[in-house]
């Protein structure tokens, strides 16, 4: 068995995974016509989905892995393709790659599902995901242990970065909200002694979780707390809430509502802590977060967020002091924010 530890670098990984969106979202674009549109004027996101009747949301999700790629920019608001796409994908250009595209296109699923978040009405094999379960708060035990395996397969980097932060030296009692596999309570109760971590999760996935918890021998320090974090008020006794790739996973007003059921369940002086890939704030990549954005629209109700857009959730519920920071592994970013 290789012994290795653990590092917080999993780009590699990530670097390798997210790449299946490059092709698809550039045969998408082709077929939508979003290179002809852009060729021609500058547009803003809502002025091209009205030129190609497509929806504005998933179109600027779309149009954020287009810019990371280096295929469109972006200044003013306005959405332009660059002088590559012009030469290369403009279908009346003498250089065209437009059949090398085709050749694909009609084989690759991904492109198929991409369409379709632009195009509802055009068929396309769903992606399965679990968000409606996780929102009713029931989920059947092999998703639930599925799931929460591939959790926790993605986020071990990122839970060793996260566990040697300094932030979490200070804190007694930490609310993993929607802790999945307690990947993250555990590598933080281990980095940090006095520190008490409980997972708020469904009861299908804490039974999972709880499987983890007692294979790390952690079990006196981190519990599981069985809980609808939608429709049920969070538990009390906790200075601090860590929220890991959650609020990727939802609309804007959901993110609000859970935003503000934290804040109401921190005492004064608590602390929120998001945990997030981080868009740039004009919305063009970077290129990890970007593909991920396109991975969220996919297979959830949400997208990646930039760091002013999560402040427009924290800051109407009444948190301060916000500041974000890079864990120092992979590309995930802490959003930490206060309760006065």
């Amino acid at each position: 068995m290789n012994t290795l530890p653990i590092t917080t670098d999993d780009r590699l990984v990530w670097d390798t995974w997210l790449a299946m969106y490059r092709l698809p979202v550039l045969t998408v674009a082709d077929e939508v016509g979003t290179f002809v549109a852009l060729s021609a004027q500058s547009l803003t996101t809502d002025e091209l989905a009205a030129r190609l009747a497509v929806g504005a949301r998933a179109l600027a999700i779309h149009l954020g892995l287009l810019a990371a790629l280096g295929f469109v920019e972006r200044h003013d608001g306005r959405w332009r393709a660059t002088a590559a796409t012009r030469t290369w994908l403009h279908p009346e250009s003498e250089g065209y790659a437009g059949p090398l595209l085709h050749r694909f296109r009609d084989t690759q699923p991904l492109h198929a599902q991409l369409l379709a978040t632009l195009r509802p009405e055009v068929p396309a094999e769903k992606y399965e995901s679990a968000v409606a379960e996780w929102e009713r708060g029931e989920m059947p035990p092999e998703l639930a242990r599925m799931i929460t395996a591939f959790m926790n397969a993605h986020s071990r980097a990122a839970a060793k970065a996260v566990s040697l932060q300094a932030l979490f030296a200070p804190v007694h009692n930490l609310l993993d909200v929607g802790g999945g596999s307690a990947v993250f309570s555990i590598a933080i109760a281990a980095a940090h002694p006095a520190l008490r971590a409980t997972v708020m999760e469904i009861a299908a996935v804490c039974a999972e979780a709880d499987r983890y918890i007692a294979a790390s021998g952690l079990g006196a320090r981190v519990r599981t707390q069985a809980l609808n974090m939608f429709t049920q008020a969070w538990p009390g006794g906790h200075d601090t809430h860590f929220l890991s790739n959650i609020l990727h996973d939802w609309s804007d007003d959901t993110c609000r509502l859970l935003v503000k059921k934290s804040f109401d369940a921190l005492p004064s002086g608590g602390r929120i802590v998001l945990h997030e890939m981080l868009m740039n704030d004009d919305g063009c990549g970077p290129l990890p977060a970007a593909a991920f954005s396109l991975l969220m629209l996919i297979g959830t109700r949400g997208r990646q967020y930039c760091l002013p857009e999560l402040r427009g959730f924290l800051e109407p519920v009444g948190f301060t002091d916000i500041e974000a920071c890079s864990t120092g592994g992979g590309y995930y970013s802490l959003v930490v924010a206060r309760k006065p």
